[in-house]
C-alpha cells in the first residue's frame, strides 16, 4: 500500500537515539500507510546496521537511503526528502522523536480540513539537565511574524511533498553556501507562499545536544550558525516581505554577532564584523548596542588579564 505520509528521518552517528526515532513513528496510530524514509550518511559507528535491522524487520514501513561516502546534511537532506512516496512529508532527525501516537493523525485531519500545505505542533526541547516547551509563546503561522520568531520546530511539522518540492525549485537553497540549516527557510517559504495551521499541543522531542549543527562548544561554530539564521531571515525579509522587516533584523544579526564576539576573538575579530555589518548598512552606525559591548569587552579582557 503507497503511503499517505512519509517520515523524512535524516541521521549520522545516532546510535544511541535512532532506535527510540523510528520506533516512535512506528507507534503511530493512523488510519492511513505511514513509511519511514531513514537516509543514513554514512555513521562511523553503528547507526546504519540499526537501520538496518529495522528495515528487515519492517520491509514495507521502514526504507533506508545510504551510500558508501558521506554527502554532507545538505544533500542528505533533499535525497532523503526526495525518496519520500507519501503525499506529505514529516521530519523527525534521528536524534529526535515523537511523544504522542496521534501526532500525524491530527496533522493530516487538519491540513485537510484547512486545505493547508504545511502544520507544525508545539515540542519539548529536551537536554542532558532540563526540558522546555518550544514555543514558550504565541504559536506562528505568517511570514511577519516566523521572520521575528520561527516557532515551527523541525520534528513536529507535516507539509505537503508537492510544496516541498516547489520551495526547492524556487528558492534553490543549494545555492546558498552560508545557510548553515535546512529547516528554517524551508517554513518561512511555507509562511510566505502558502498556508499554515499549527495544532496547540506538544507532539514530538527535539533533543539539544552539546554539540550539533546548531550547537557547539566552539565559539566560532556558534558565531557562524547564529549569523547564518539571521541572514536566512533577512533573505527572506527582502525577497519575500519588500524588507519590512530589514532594520530590526540587520540590527538583531549585528547585536547578537557581537555580543557574542564580546566574551570570544580578539578586538580585532569585534572591530571586522562590526565594520562588515555597518558597510553593507550605514545605518547600523546608529544602533547604540555594538558601542556598549565594546566597552563590555574591554572590561572584560581586563579582568581576565587580572585574574
Amino acid at each position: 500500500m503507497r503511503p499517505l505520509v512519509s517520515v523524512c528521518m535524516t541521521t549520522y552517528n545516532h546510535e544511541h537515539y535512532i532506535a527510540q526515532a523510528i520506533e516512535s513513528v512506528l507507534c503511530q496510530r493512523t488510519n492511513f500507510a505511514v513509511e519511514v524514509v531513514v537516509g543514513e550518511d554514512c555513521s562511523t559507528d553503528n547507526t546504519l546496521a540499526i537501520c538496518r535491522r529495522y528495515e528487515e524487520q519492517y520491509p514495507d514501513r521502514v526504507r533506508v537511503v545510504a551510500s558508501e561516502s558521506n554527502i554532507g546534511m545538505h544533500a542528505n537532506y533533499r535525497r532523503t526528502i526526495e525518496a519520500c512516496r507519501g503525499q506529505y512529508i514529516a521530519m523527525c532527525d534521528g536524534d529526535d522523536y515523537f511523544t504522542d501516537p496521534d501526532k500525524l493523525q491530527l496533522q493530516v485531519d487538519a491540513l485537510q480540513s484547512n486545505n493547508a500545505a504545511m502544520c507544525y505542533t508545539r515540542s519539548s526541547r529536551c537536554s542532558d539537565t532540563d526540558a522546555v516547551t518550544y514555543p514558550a509563546g504565541r504559536l506562528h503561522t505568517t511570514l511577519n511574524d516566523m521572520l521575528i520568531l520561527n516557532t515551527a520546530e523541525n520534528c513536529t511539522t507535516l507539509a505537503s511533498r508537492e510544496a516541498v518540492l516547489q520551495y526547492y525549485e524556487q528558492v534553490k537553497p543549494h545555492e546558498h553556501t552560508d545557510w548553515l540549516t535546512d529547516d528554517l527557510p524551508m517554513w518561512l517559504w511555507f509562511a510566505a507562499t502558502q498556508k499554515i495551521v499549527a495544532i496547540d499541543r506538544i507532539t514530538a522531542v527535539h533533543r539539544v545536544l552539546a554539540t550539533s549543527v546548531s550547537h557547539s562548544e566552539q565559539w566560532q561554530k556558534q558565531l557562524a550558525f547564529c549569523y547564518s539564521l539571521d541572514s536566512i531571515m533577512l533573505w527572506f525579509d527582502e525577497h519575500y516581505n519588500h524588507s519590512k522587516l530589514h532594520a530590526t533584523l540587520s540590527r538583531r544579526r549585528q547585536n547578537r554577532t557581537l555580543w557574542l564576539l564580546s566574551y570570544h576573538g580578539s578586538v580585532g575579530h569585534y572591530l571586522k564584523h562590526w565594520w562588515r555589518d555597518c558597510s553593507a548598512d550605514t545605518l547600523l552606525l546608529l544602533n547604540p548596542a555594538p558601542y556598549v559591548l565594546f566597552a563590555k569587552k574591554i572590561l572584560w579582557r581586563m579582568w581576565r588579564n587580572s585574574k
